[in-house]
Protein backbone atom coordinates (compact mmCIF):
# COMPACT_ATOMS: atom_id res chain seq x y z
CA UNK A 1 0.00 0.00 0.00
CA UNK A 2 1.35 3.39 -0.91
CA UNK A 3 1.98 6.03 1.76
CA UNK A 4 -0.97 8.11 0.50
CA UNK A 5 -3.35 5.14 0.57
CA UNK A 6 -2.07 4.08 4.00
CA UNK A 7 -2.66 7.59 5.36
CA UNK A 8 -6.19 7.59 3.94
CA UNK A 9 -6.99 4.16 5.44
CA UNK A 10 -5.71 5.30 8.84
CA UNK A 11 -7.77 8.50 8.82
CA UNK A 12 -10.22 8.35 11.71
CA UNK A 13 -13.76 7.72 10.35
CA UNK A 14 -15.20 10.21 12.84
CA UNK A 15 -13.53 13.09 10.98
CA UNK A 16 -15.76 13.06 7.84
CA UNK A 17 -18.83 13.39 10.07
CA UNK A 18 -17.26 16.19 12.11
CA UNK A 19 -16.30 18.12 8.98
CA UNK A 20 -19.72 17.52 7.41
CA UNK A 21 -21.46 18.76 10.58
CA UNK A 22 -19.43 21.98 10.55
CA UNK A 23 -20.13 22.56 6.86
CA UNK A 24 -23.82 21.68 7.25
CA UNK A 25 -24.17 24.42 9.84
CA UNK A 26 -23.19 27.05 7.24
CA UNK A 27 -24.73 25.68 4.04
CA UNK A 28 -28.25 25.26 2.73
CA UNK A 29 -30.22 23.44 0.05
CA UNK A 30 -28.73 20.86 -2.28
CA UNK A 31 -25.16 21.67 -1.22
CA UNK A 32 -25.93 20.70 2.37
CA UNK A 33 -27.60 17.50 1.16
CA UNK A 34 -24.52 16.53 -0.87
CA UNK A 35 -22.20 17.25 2.06
CA UNK A 36 -24.32 15.22 4.46
CA UNK A 37 -24.56 12.19 2.17
CA UNK A 38 -20.86 12.40 1.38
CA UNK A 39 -19.91 11.86 5.03
CA UNK A 40 -21.06 8.22 5.35
CA UNK A 41 -19.99 7.45 1.76
CA UNK A 42 -16.45 8.75 2.26
CA UNK A 43 -16.22 7.34 5.78
CA UNK A 44 -17.55 3.97 4.62
CA UNK A 45 -14.96 3.84 1.85
CA UNK A 46 -12.24 4.47 4.42
CA UNK A 47 -13.50 1.65 6.62
CA UNK A 48 -13.63 -0.72 3.65
CA UNK A 49 -9.95 0.06 3.02
CA UNK A 50 -8.99 -0.40 6.68
CA UNK A 51 -6.73 -3.32 7.53
CA UNK A 52 -7.44 -5.40 10.66
CA UNK A 53 -4.67 -4.81 13.17
CA UNK A 54 -4.39 -1.09 12.38
CA UNK A 55 -3.67 1.01 15.48
CA UNK A 56 -3.45 4.80 15.66
CA UNK A 57 -2.18 6.37 18.90
CA UNK A 58 -2.49 9.84 20.36
CA UNK A 59 -0.14 11.01 23.10
CA UNK A 60 -1.86 13.17 25.74
CA UNK A 61 0.69 14.21 28.39
CA UNK A 62 1.93 10.88 29.79
CA UNK A 63 -1.09 8.95 28.54
CA UNK A 64 -1.07 7.05 25.26
CA UNK A 65 -4.57 6.75 23.81
CA UNK A 66 -5.52 4.26 21.10
CA UNK A 67 -7.98 6.44 19.23
CA UNK A 68 -8.37 4.09 16.24
CA UNK A 69 -8.24 0.30 16.42
CA UNK A 70 -9.38 -1.93 13.60
CA UNK A 71 -10.32 -5.58 14.06
CA UNK A 72 -13.09 -7.85 12.80
CA UNK A 73 -15.58 -6.84 15.51
CA UNK A 74 -15.10 -3.09 15.11
CA UNK A 75 -15.19 -3.44 11.32
CA UNK A 76 -18.63 -5.09 11.42
CA UNK A 77 -20.07 -2.22 13.44
CA UNK A 78 -18.15 0.28 11.32
CA UNK A 79 -19.88 -1.05 8.21
CA UNK A 80 -23.22 -1.07 10.04
CA UNK A 81 -23.02 2.49 11.34
CA UNK A 82 -21.95 3.96 8.01
CA UNK A 83 -24.80 2.14 6.28
CA UNK A 84 -27.23 3.22 9.00
CA UNK A 85 -25.98 6.81 8.83
CA UNK A 86 -26.51 6.93 5.06
CA UNK A 87 -30.09 5.66 5.38
CA UNK A 88 -30.90 8.01 8.28
CA UNK A 89 -29.45 11.05 6.51
CA UNK A 90 -31.28 10.20 3.29
CA UNK A 91 -34.53 9.87 5.26
CA UNK A 92 -34.00 13.36 6.76
CA UNK A 93 -32.92 15.27 3.63
CA UNK A 94 -36.28 17.01 3.19
CA UNK A 95 -35.82 18.84 6.50
CA UNK A 96 -34.57 22.40 6.72
CA UNK A 97 -33.72 22.08 10.40
CA UNK A 98 -30.02 22.83 10.93
CA UNK A 99 -30.16 21.57 14.52
CA UNK A 100 -31.30 18.10 13.50
CA UNK A 101 -28.83 17.84 10.63
CA UNK A 102 -25.80 18.85 12.69
CA UNK A 103 -26.84 16.77 15.71
CA UNK A 104 -27.53 13.73 13.51
CA UNK A 105 -24.12 13.88 11.83
CA UNK A 106 -22.25 14.29 15.13
CA UNK A 107 -24.34 11.55 16.72
CA UNK A 108 -23.59 9.03 13.96
CA UNK A 109 -19.92 10.00 13.97
CA UNK A 110 -19.73 9.56 17.75
CA UNK A 111 -21.09 6.01 17.48
CA UNK A 112 -18.46 5.22 14.85
CA UNK A 113 -15.76 6.73 17.04
CA UNK A 114 -16.89 4.56 19.96
CA UNK A 115 -16.61 1.27 18.08
CA UNK A 116 -13.10 2.08 16.87
CA UNK A 117 -11.89 3.25 20.30
CA UNK A 118 -9.02 1.10 21.50
CA UNK A 119 -8.90 2.33 25.10
CA UNK A 120 -11.40 3.12 27.83
CA UNK A 121 -10.72 6.87 27.94
CA UNK A 122 -11.26 7.33 24.20
CA UNK A 123 -14.39 5.22 24.51
CA UNK A 124 -15.58 7.51 27.31
CA UNK A 125 -15.17 10.63 25.15
CA UNK A 126 -17.29 9.22 22.33
CA UNK A 127 -19.67 7.62 24.85
CA UNK A 128 -20.49 11.06 26.24
CA UNK A 129 -20.74 12.62 22.79
CA UNK A 130 -23.30 9.94 21.92
CA UNK A 131 -25.51 11.00 24.80
CA UNK A 132 -25.13 14.74 24.35
CA UNK A 133 -25.67 14.92 20.58
CA UNK A 134 -28.62 12.51 20.62
CA UNK A 135 -30.41 14.60 23.27
CA UNK A 136 -30.71 17.43 20.75
CA UNK A 137 -32.64 15.10 18.42
CA UNK A 138 -35.25 14.77 21.17
CA UNK A 139 -35.33 18.47 21.98
CA UNK A 140 -35.72 19.20 18.25
CA UNK A 141 -39.45 18.57 18.65
CA UNK A 142 -39.44 21.91 20.51
CA UNK A 143 -42.32 21.27 22.89
CA UNK A 144 -42.60 20.87 26.65
CA UNK A 145 -43.02 17.10 26.54
CA UNK A 146 -39.86 16.54 24.50
CA UNK A 147 -37.94 19.01 26.66
CA UNK A 148 -38.62 17.06 29.85
CA UNK A 149 -38.14 13.70 28.11
CA UNK A 150 -34.79 14.93 26.80
CA UNK A 151 -33.69 15.92 30.30
CA UNK A 152 -34.60 12.48 31.66
CA UNK A 153 -32.84 10.87 28.69
CA UNK A 154 -29.70 12.93 29.27
CA UNK A 155 -29.70 12.00 32.96
CA UNK A 156 -29.40 8.31 32.06
CA UNK A 157 -26.71 9.01 29.47
CA UNK A 158 -24.65 11.07 31.92
CA UNK A 159 -25.02 8.39 34.60
CA UNK A 160 -23.74 5.81 32.14
CA UNK A 161 -20.76 8.03 31.31
CA UNK A 162 -19.95 8.66 34.98
CA UNK A 163 -19.95 4.92 35.69
CA UNK A 164 -17.73 4.26 32.68
CA UNK A 165 -15.25 6.96 33.68
CA UNK A 166 -15.20 5.74 37.29
CA UNK A 167 -14.49 2.18 36.21
CA UNK A 168 -11.84 3.29 33.71
CA UNK A 169 -10.03 5.39 36.32
CA UNK A 170 -10.19 2.54 38.84
CA UNK A 171 -8.64 0.12 36.35
CA UNK A 172 -5.99 2.65 35.37
CA UNK A 173 -4.97 3.32 38.97
CA UNK A 174 -4.95 -0.42 39.73
CA UNK A 175 -3.19 -1.78 36.65
CA UNK A 176 -1.86 1.15 34.66
CA UNK A 177 -3.54 -0.34 31.55
CA UNK A 178 -6.57 1.28 29.86
CA UNK A 179 -6.80 -0.94 26.78
CA UNK A 180 -10.40 -1.80 25.95
CA UNK A 181 -10.49 -5.56 25.66
CA UNK A 182 -12.36 -8.28 27.53
CA UNK A 183 -12.98 -7.06 31.08
CA UNK A 184 -15.02 -9.71 32.89
CA UNK A 185 -16.87 -9.34 36.18
CA UNK A 186 -14.06 -9.83 38.68
CA UNK A 187 -13.72 -6.44 40.38
CA UNK A 188 -15.63 -3.38 41.49
CA UNK A 189 -14.28 -1.46 38.50
CA UNK A 190 -15.59 -4.06 36.07
CA UNK A 191 -19.06 -3.86 37.67
CA UNK A 192 -19.10 -0.10 37.18
CA UNK A 193 -18.30 -0.51 33.48
CA UNK A 194 -20.77 -3.38 33.18
CA UNK A 195 -23.57 -1.16 34.50
CA UNK A 196 -22.47 1.71 32.25
CA UNK A 197 -22.89 -0.55 29.23
CA UNK A 198 -26.08 -2.03 30.69
CA UNK A 199 -27.81 1.35 30.90
CA UNK A 200 -27.35 1.93 27.19
CA UNK A 201 -28.26 -1.69 26.41
CA UNK A 202 -31.63 -1.10 28.10
CA UNK A 203 -31.21 -3.40 31.10
CA UNK A 204 -34.41 -4.00 33.12
CA UNK A 205 -35.38 -0.99 35.28
CA UNK A 206 -32.76 1.05 33.39
CA UNK A 207 -34.54 0.95 30.04
CA UNK A 208 -37.11 3.71 30.33
CA UNK A 209 -34.99 6.33 28.60
CA UNK A 210 -35.83 4.37 25.43
CA UNK A 211 -39.62 4.17 25.85
CA UNK A 212 -39.80 7.67 27.32
CA UNK A 213 -37.75 9.66 24.82
CA UNK A 214 -37.90 7.85 21.47
CA UNK A 215 -41.64 8.49 20.93
CA UNK A 216 -41.18 12.20 21.72
CA UNK A 217 -38.45 12.82 19.16
CA UNK A 218 -39.10 14.11 15.65
CA UNK A 219 -40.15 11.70 12.87
CA UNK A 220 -36.57 11.62 11.59
CA UNK A 221 -34.84 11.94 14.97
CA UNK A 222 -36.29 8.67 16.21
CA UNK A 223 -34.80 6.85 13.21
CA UNK A 224 -31.33 8.13 14.16
CA UNK A 225 -31.89 7.21 17.79
CA UNK A 226 -32.87 3.62 17.05
CA UNK A 227 -29.72 3.02 15.00
CA UNK A 228 -26.76 3.99 17.16
CA UNK A 229 -26.85 4.24 20.97
CA UNK A 230 -28.09 0.77 21.84
CA UNK A 231 -26.04 -0.89 19.09
CA UNK A 232 -22.88 0.86 20.29
CA UNK A 233 -23.68 -0.57 23.73
CA UNK A 234 -24.12 -4.06 22.26
CA UNK A 235 -20.70 -3.70 20.63
CA UNK A 236 -19.15 -2.60 23.94
CA UNK A 237 -20.79 -5.48 25.82
CA UNK A 238 -19.66 -8.00 23.18
CA UNK A 239 -16.07 -6.79 23.48
CA UNK A 240 -15.95 -6.32 27.24
CA UNK A 241 -18.14 -9.09 28.66
CA UNK A 242 -18.52 -12.06 26.27
CA UNK A 243 -19.54 -15.26 28.02
CA UNK A 244 -20.77 -13.49 31.18
CA UNK A 245 -23.56 -15.86 32.17
CA UNK A 246 -25.65 -13.32 34.06
CA UNK A 247 -26.28 -11.65 30.70
CA UNK A 248 -28.28 -14.69 29.58
CA UNK A 249 -30.87 -14.18 32.30
CA UNK A 250 -30.87 -10.40 31.93
CA UNK A 251 -31.44 -10.85 28.21
CA UNK A 252 -34.32 -13.28 28.72
CA UNK A 253 -36.09 -10.76 30.94
CA UNK A 254 -35.44 -8.00 28.38
CA UNK A 255 -36.88 -10.17 25.61
CA UNK A 256 -40.04 -11.18 27.48
CA UNK A 257 -41.34 -8.37 29.69
CA UNK A 258 -41.75 -5.61 26.99
CA UNK A 259 -44.28 -7.79 25.21
CA UNK A 260 -46.96 -7.19 27.84
CA UNK A 261 -46.54 -3.42 27.71
CA UNK A 262 -46.36 -3.32 23.91
CA UNK A 263 -49.70 -5.16 23.67
CA UNK A 264 -51.57 -2.47 25.64
CA UNK A 265 -49.66 0.56 24.31
CA UNK A 266 -51.55 2.95 22.07
CA UNK A 267 -48.62 5.00 20.70
CA UNK A 268 -47.16 2.93 17.85
CA UNK A 269 -43.71 4.50 18.13
CA UNK A 270 -43.66 3.53 21.79
CA UNK A 271 -44.68 0.00 20.76
CA UNK A 272 -41.59 -0.04 18.57
CA UNK A 273 -39.49 1.23 21.48
CA UNK A 274 -40.64 -1.75 23.57
CA UNK A 275 -39.99 -3.97 20.59
CA UNK A 276 -36.43 -2.62 20.43
CA UNK A 277 -35.81 -3.72 24.03
CA UNK A 278 -37.19 -7.13 23.11
CA UNK A 279 -34.72 -7.47 20.23
CA UNK A 280 -31.86 -6.21 22.39
CA UNK A 281 -32.68 -9.08 24.71
CA UNK A 282 -31.79 -11.59 21.98
CA UNK A 283 -28.45 -9.84 21.47
CA UNK A 284 -27.67 -9.75 25.20
CA UNK A 285 -28.49 -13.47 25.51
CA UNK A 286 -26.08 -14.24 22.65
CA UNK A 287 -23.31 -12.25 24.30
CA UNK A 288 -23.95 -14.02 27.60
CA UNK A 289 -23.63 -17.45 25.99
CA UNK A 290 -20.25 -16.37 24.64
CA UNK A 291 -19.67 -19.08 22.03
CA UNK A 292 -18.52 -18.09 18.56
CA UNK A 293 -21.94 -18.99 17.11
CA UNK A 294 -23.80 -17.03 19.78
CA UNK A 295 -21.60 -13.95 19.46
CA UNK A 296 -21.99 -14.02 15.68
CA UNK A 297 -25.75 -14.26 16.20
CA UNK A 298 -25.75 -11.34 18.65
CA UNK A 299 -23.75 -8.92 16.50
CA UNK A 300 -25.40 -10.16 13.31
CA UNK A 301 -28.80 -9.49 14.84
CA UNK A 302 -27.62 -6.01 15.82
CA UNK A 303 -26.72 -5.46 12.16
CA UNK A 304 -30.14 -6.63 11.00
CA UNK A 305 -31.98 -4.74 13.73
CA UNK A 306 -30.72 -1.39 12.45
CA UNK A 307 -32.30 -2.27 9.10
CA UNK A 308 -35.66 -3.75 10.05
CA UNK A 309 -36.24 -1.66 13.17
CA UNK A 310 -35.11 1.41 11.27
CA UNK A 311 -37.56 0.49 8.50
CA UNK A 312 -40.44 0.24 10.98
CA UNK A 313 -39.50 3.51 12.69
CA UNK A 314 -39.21 5.16 9.27
CA UNK A 315 -42.66 3.94 8.25
CA UNK A 316 -44.17 5.30 11.47
CA UNK A 317 -42.14 8.47 11.01
CA UNK A 318 -43.60 8.82 7.53
CA UNK A 319 -47.11 8.36 8.94
CA UNK A 320 -46.41 10.98 11.62
CA UNK A 321 -44.97 13.37 9.04
CA UNK A 322 -47.99 13.03 6.77
CA UNK A 323 -50.83 12.79 9.31
CA UNK A 324 -49.40 14.23 12.51
CA UNK A 325 -50.55 11.09 14.37
CA UNK A 326 -49.01 7.86 15.70
CA UNK A 327 -51.73 6.66 18.07
CA UNK A 328 -53.30 3.38 17.04
CA UNK A 329 -56.71 4.68 18.10
CA UNK A 330 -56.35 7.63 15.70
CA UNK A 331 -55.08 5.78 12.62
CA UNK A 332 -56.36 3.25 10.11
CA UNK A 333 -57.28 2.96 6.46
CA UNK A 334 -54.04 4.53 5.21
CA UNK A 335 -53.24 1.66 2.85
CA UNK A 336 -55.39 3.34 0.20
CA UNK A 337 -53.52 6.65 0.20
CA UNK A 338 -50.06 5.34 1.23
CA UNK A 339 -49.68 1.98 -0.56
CA UNK A 340 -45.88 2.18 -0.93
CA UNK A 341 -45.33 3.01 2.73
CA UNK A 342 -47.75 0.23 3.66
CA UNK A 343 -45.83 -2.32 1.61
CA UNK A 344 -42.47 -1.27 3.05
CA UNK A 345 -43.88 -1.39 6.59
CA UNK A 346 -45.15 -4.93 5.99
CA UNK A 347 -41.66 -5.97 4.85
CA UNK A 348 -40.27 -4.58 8.10
CA UNK A 349 -42.98 -6.41 10.05
CA UNK A 350 -42.24 -9.72 8.32
CA UNK A 351 -38.55 -9.23 8.99
CA UNK A 352 -38.81 -8.48 12.70
CA UNK A 353 -41.12 -11.50 13.03
CA UNK A 354 -38.26 -13.67 11.63
CA UNK A 355 -40.11 -15.13 8.68
CA UNK A 356 -37.83 -17.31 6.53
CA UNK A 357 -36.26 -15.42 3.61
CA UNK A 358 -36.02 -12.27 5.75
CA UNK A 359 -32.87 -11.11 7.50
CA UNK A 360 -33.96 -11.54 11.13
CA UNK A 361 -34.46 -15.25 10.54
CA UNK A 362 -30.81 -15.80 9.65
CA UNK A 363 -29.46 -14.01 12.75
CA UNK A 364 -32.02 -14.83 15.44
CA UNK A 365 -31.84 -18.54 14.64
CA UNK A 366 -28.09 -18.44 15.39
CA UNK A 367 -28.79 -17.32 18.96
CA UNK A 368 -31.55 -19.91 19.36
CA UNK A 369 -29.29 -22.69 18.04
CA UNK A 370 -26.49 -21.60 20.37
CA UNK A 371 -28.88 -21.89 23.35
CA UNK A 372 -29.64 -25.49 22.43
CA UNK A 373 -25.97 -26.32 21.84
CA UNK A 374 -25.05 -25.02 25.29
CA UNK A 375 -27.95 -26.81 27.02
CA UNK A 376 -30.08 -23.79 28.00
CA UNK A 377 -33.41 -25.50 27.31
CA UNK A 378 -35.44 -23.38 29.71
CA UNK A 379 -34.05 -20.18 28.28
CA UNK A 380 -34.74 -21.47 24.78
CA UNK A 381 -38.42 -21.98 25.66
CA UNK A 382 -38.66 -18.47 27.09
CA UNK A 383 -37.07 -17.03 23.95
CA UNK A 384 -39.61 -18.92 21.83
CA UNK A 385 -42.33 -17.10 23.76
CA UNK A 386 -40.52 -13.81 23.15
CA UNK A 387 -40.33 -14.61 19.42
CA UNK A 388 -44.07 -15.23 19.30
CA UNK A 389 -44.70 -11.99 21.15
CA UNK A 390 -42.69 -10.06 18.55
CA UNK A 391 -45.04 -11.24 15.83
CA UNK A 392 -48.05 -9.94 17.77
CA UNK A 393 -46.89 -6.47 18.84
CA UNK A 394 -44.61 -5.57 15.91
CA UNK A 395 -45.40 -7.98 13.10
CA UNK A 396 -49.17 -7.59 13.24
CA UNK A 397 -50.11 -4.64 15.47
CA UNK A 398 -47.94 -2.00 13.79
CA UNK A 399 -49.09 -2.44 10.15
CA UNK A 400 -52.65 -3.44 11.07
CA UNK A 401 -53.55 -0.48 13.26
CA UNK A 402 -51.62 2.04 11.20
CA UNK A 403 -52.86 1.04 7.76
CA UNK A 404 -55.73 -1.49 7.89
CA UNK A 405 -57.82 -1.03 11.05
CA UNK A 406 -60.94 1.12 11.25
CA UNK A 407 -60.88 3.81 8.60
CA UNK A 408 -60.18 7.05 10.43
CA UNK A 409 -61.00 9.10 7.34
CA UNK A 410 -57.57 10.73 7.26
CA UNK A 411 -56.59 12.52 4.08
CA UNK A 412 -52.99 11.48 3.42
CA UNK A 413 -50.44 10.97 0.69
CA UNK A 414 -47.07 9.31 0.31
CA UNK A 415 -44.18 11.02 2.13
CA UNK A 416 -41.36 12.80 0.24
CA UNK A 417 -39.28 10.78 -2.20
CA UNK A 418 -36.18 10.78 -0.01
CA UNK A 419 -38.16 9.09 2.75
CA UNK A 420 -39.40 6.41 0.37
CA UNK A 421 -35.88 5.82 -0.98
CA UNK A 422 -34.46 5.37 2.52
CA UNK A 423 -37.21 2.92 3.42
CA UNK A 424 -36.73 1.15 0.10
CA UNK A 425 -32.99 0.61 0.70
CA UNK A 426 -33.66 -0.84 4.16
CA UNK A 427 -36.43 -3.11 2.80
CA UNK A 428 -34.26 -4.40 -0.05
CA UNK A 429 -31.46 -5.24 2.37
CA UNK A 430 -33.87 -7.01 4.73
CA UNK A 431 -34.91 -9.31 1.90
CA UNK A 432 -31.45 -9.62 0.31
CA UNK A 433 -29.77 -10.75 3.55
CA UNK A 434 -32.61 -13.18 4.19
CA UNK A 435 -32.37 -14.71 0.72
CA UNK A 436 -28.57 -14.61 0.56
CA UNK A 437 -27.29 -14.76 4.18
CA UNK A 438 -23.68 -15.04 3.03
CA UNK A 439 -23.83 -11.25 2.59
CA UNK A 440 -23.95 -11.01 6.39
CA UNK A 441 -22.03 -14.12 7.37
CA UNK A 442 -18.98 -13.06 5.36
CA UNK A 443 -18.39 -10.04 7.61
CA UNK A 444 -19.18 -11.65 10.98
CA UNK A 445 -16.18 -11.50 13.32
CA UNK A 446 -15.96 -15.10 14.56
CA UNK A 447 -15.35 -18.39 12.77
CA UNK A 448 -18.57 -20.32 13.25
CA UNK A 449 -20.05 -21.76 10.02
CA UNK A 450 -23.83 -21.88 10.12
CA UNK A 451 -26.66 -22.68 7.73
CA UNK A 452 -30.06 -21.32 8.76
CA UNK A 453 -32.07 -22.99 6.02
CA UNK A 454 -32.27 -26.58 7.17
CA UNK A 455 -35.60 -28.33 7.54
CA UNK A 456 -35.62 -28.22 11.37
CA UNK A 457 -35.08 -24.47 11.63
CA UNK A 458 -37.58 -23.60 8.93
CA UNK A 459 -40.35 -25.91 10.18
CA UNK A 460 -39.88 -24.86 13.82
CA UNK A 461 -40.10 -21.19 12.94
CA UNK A 462 -43.09 -21.61 10.63
CA UNK A 463 -44.97 -23.59 13.27
CA UNK A 464 -44.20 -20.92 15.87
CA UNK A 465 -45.40 -18.16 13.57
CA UNK A 466 -48.54 -20.07 12.60
CA UNK A 467 -49.60 -20.70 16.19
CA UNK A 468 -48.78 -17.09 17.13
CA UNK A 469 -51.01 -15.82 14.31
CA UNK A 470 -53.80 -18.18 15.37
CA UNK A 471 -53.48 -16.92 18.93
CA UNK A 472 -53.81 -13.30 17.85
CA UNK A 473 -56.80 -14.09 15.63
CA UNK A 474 -58.49 -15.96 18.49
CA UNK A 475 -57.97 -13.08 20.92
CA UNK A 476 -59.39 -10.60 18.42
CA UNK A 477 -62.38 -12.73 17.48
CA UNK A 478 -63.20 -13.52 21.09
CA UNK A 479 -62.95 -9.89 22.18
CA UNK A 480 -60.14 -10.61 24.63
CA UNK A 481 -57.54 -8.52 22.85
CA UNK A 482 -56.92 -5.19 24.64
CA UNK A 483 -58.66 -2.27 23.01
CA UNK A 484 -56.57 0.53 21.55
CA UNK A 485 -57.61 3.46 23.70
CA UNK A 486 -55.90 6.80 24.42
CA UNK A 487 -53.83 6.26 27.55
CA UNK A 488 -50.45 6.79 29.17
CA UNK A 489 -48.84 3.56 30.34
CA UNK A 490 -45.88 3.59 32.72
CA UNK A 491 -43.75 0.59 33.65
CA UNK A 492 -40.55 0.91 35.70
CA UNK A 493 -40.48 4.64 35.04
CA UNK A 494 -43.42 4.85 37.45
CA UNK A 495 -40.82 4.84 40.23
CA UNK A 496 -39.09 8.04 39.16
CA UNK A 497 -42.00 9.76 37.42
CA UNK A 498 -44.70 9.00 40.01
CA UNK A 499 -43.45 7.36 43.22
CA UNK A 500 -40.24 9.35 43.80
CA UNK A 501 -41.92 12.73 43.08
CA UNK A 502 -44.80 11.72 45.39
CA UNK A 503 -42.33 10.77 48.10
CA UNK A 504 -40.48 14.05 47.55
CA UNK A 505 -43.71 16.01 47.82
CA UNK A 506 -44.64 14.10 50.98
CA UNK A 507 -41.24 14.68 52.54
CA UNK A 508 -41.51 18.35 51.58
CA UNK A 509 -44.88 18.63 53.32
CA UNK A 510 -43.52 16.91 56.44
CA UNK A 511 -40.51 19.22 56.49
CA UNK A 512 -42.68 22.31 56.04
CA UNK A 513 -45.07 21.24 58.81
CA UNK A 514 -42.14 20.37 61.09
CA UNK A 515 -40.56 23.76 60.45
CA UNK A 516 -43.84 25.50 61.17
CA UNK A 517 -44.25 23.58 64.46
CA UNK A 518 -40.64 24.25 65.39
CA UNK A 519 -41.14 27.95 64.62
CA UNK A 520 -44.26 28.07 66.76
CA UNK A 521 -42.45 26.33 69.62
CA UNK A 522 -39.53 28.72 69.34
CA UNK A 523 -41.87 31.71 69.32
CA UNK A 524 -43.68 30.45 72.43
CA UNK A 525 -40.40 29.72 74.23
CA UNK A 526 -38.92 33.05 73.25
CA UNK A 527 -42.07 34.85 74.42
CA UNK A 528 -41.90 33.08 77.76
CA UNK A 529 -38.23 34.05 78.22
CA UNK A 530 -38.92 37.66 77.29
CA UNK A 531 -41.86 37.75 79.67
CA UNK A 532 -39.64 36.51 82.51
CA UNK A 533 -36.97 39.03 81.67
CA UNK A 534 -39.56 41.78 81.60
CA UNK A 535 -40.80 40.77 85.07
CA UNK A 536 -37.28 41.18 86.46
CA UNK A 537 -35.74 43.84 84.24
CA UNK A 538 -38.74 45.71 82.94
CA UNK A 539 -39.88 49.13 84.14
CA UNK A 540 -41.94 47.43 86.86
CA UNK A 541 -39.55 44.51 87.46
CA UNK A 542 -37.93 43.58 90.74
CA UNK A 543 -34.49 44.69 89.61
CA UNK A 544 -35.88 48.03 88.42
CA UNK A 545 -37.21 49.02 91.88
CA UNK A 546 -35.57 51.75 94.05
CA UNK A 547 -34.00 50.24 97.19
CA UNK A 548 -33.58 52.32 100.45
CA UNK A 549 -30.02 53.28 101.36
CA UNK A 550 -30.25 51.76 104.82
CA UNK A 551 -31.33 48.39 103.45
CA UNK A 552 -28.42 48.39 101.04
CA UNK A 553 -25.94 49.22 103.79
CA UNK A 554 -27.39 46.39 105.90
CA UNK A 555 -26.92 43.87 103.11
CA UNK A 556 -23.33 45.03 102.56
CA UNK A 557 -22.53 44.50 106.25
CA UNK A 558 -24.09 41.01 106.17
CA UNK A 559 -22.06 39.96 103.14
CA UNK A 560 -18.85 41.40 104.61
CA UNK A 561 -19.45 39.54 107.87
CA UNK A 562 -20.01 36.24 106.02
CA UNK A 563 -16.78 36.77 104.06
CA UNK A 564 -14.74 37.35 107.28
CA UNK A 565 -16.20 34.25 108.95
CA UNK A 566 -15.35 32.11 105.95
CA UNK A 567 -11.85 33.56 105.75
CA UNK A 568 -10.96 32.82 109.40
CA UNK A 569 -12.63 29.40 109.37
CA UNK A 570 -10.37 28.50 106.51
Amino acid sequence: MSDGMEMMSNLHPFLPFLIAAILAAFTRGWLRSVIMLAAPVFGGYQVMQAVPGTLVYLQVLDLELTIYRVDELSLLFGYLFHLGAFICILFALHLKDTLQHVAGLLYAGSAIGAVFAGDLFTLFVFWELLGLTSAFLIWASRDERSFHAGLRYLLFQVLSGVLLLGGALWIWFSTGDITFNEIGLDSGASWLIFMAFGIKCGFPLLHNWITDSYPTSTPTGTVFLCAFTTKAAIYAMARGFPGTEILIYIGVFMACYPIFFAVIENDLRKVLAYSMINQLGFMVVGIGIGSALALNGAVGHAFNDVLFKGLLFMSMGAVLYVTGRTKASDLGGLYRSMPITTTLCIIGALTISAFPLFSSFVSKSMVMSALLEEGYWGVWMAMLFASAGVLEHAGIKIPYFAFFAHDAGIKAKEPPVNMLLAMGIAAILCVAIGVYPTMLYSILPYDAPYSPYDMTHVLTQMQLLAFAILGVVFLHRSGRYPDEIPSVNLDAEWFYRRMFPAIFRGVKVVINVSLELLGDAMRITLGYILDKLARHHGPNGILARTWPTGSMALWVMVLLGLYMILYYVK
